[in-house]
């Protein structure tokens, strides 16, 4: 059982961090949800928000940072 709580534990202060880096990032200027390729509709009673732009920048980041941290932990 106190695997699982480490492991929750390590969840919510990466999604504090995350959360804290996505303020920073809206503080400085940074245009996330306002890239080329987010796509934003709005209708009569429906509005629509699909941030493709920014979920393939965060995931082509991600995945160098990833790669990165495997490559040193060899």
């Amino acid at each position: 059982m106190t695997d699982l709580g480490r492991m929750l534990a390590a969840l919510g202060f990466l999604l504090l961090v995350i959360g804290g880096a996505l303020l920073l990032a809206g503080r400085m200027g940074l245009p996330l949800g306002k890239l080329p390729g987010d796509f934003h509709w709005r209708g009569r009673h429906t509005e629509v928000f699909a941030p493709l732009g920014t979920s393939l920048l965060l995931s082509a980041l991600l995945t160098l940072v990833l790669a990165l941290l495997n490559h040193l932990r060899r």
